[in-house]
């Protein structure tokens, strides 16, 4: 294997890495504004009122995007997996 086919893998797992991470994030800095606009308005100031709905947020999202975030990764170890011989 040279140095330019392990770029190669490395750019393609960062890539998928955040691609199936962004979405999951995504919500949760969503969730997470939404919830400080409501504490500075309120001046509710417990820090269980913003981790509690960001995590059920992020969980949701995950069950959500399951299929789709096993479907990426499946798909990249195969082009893992058939691109062996080529850096033999």
């Amino acid at each position: 294997m040279d140095i330019d086919s392990a770029v190669d893998i490395t750019r393609g797992a960062v890539i998928i890495t955040l691609m199936v991470g962004t979405p999951v994030m995504g919500v949760a800095m969503a969730i997470g504004l939404c919830i400080s606009l409501f504490q500075a308005l309120t001046q509710l100031q417990d820090q269980t009122l913003s981790f509690v709905p960001k995590i059920l947020a992020m969980v949701g999202t995950l069950l959500l995007l399951m299929p789709w975030i096993f479907g990426q990764i499946v798909e990249y170890t195969i082009e893992l997996w058939r691109a062996i011989p080529d850096t033999l």
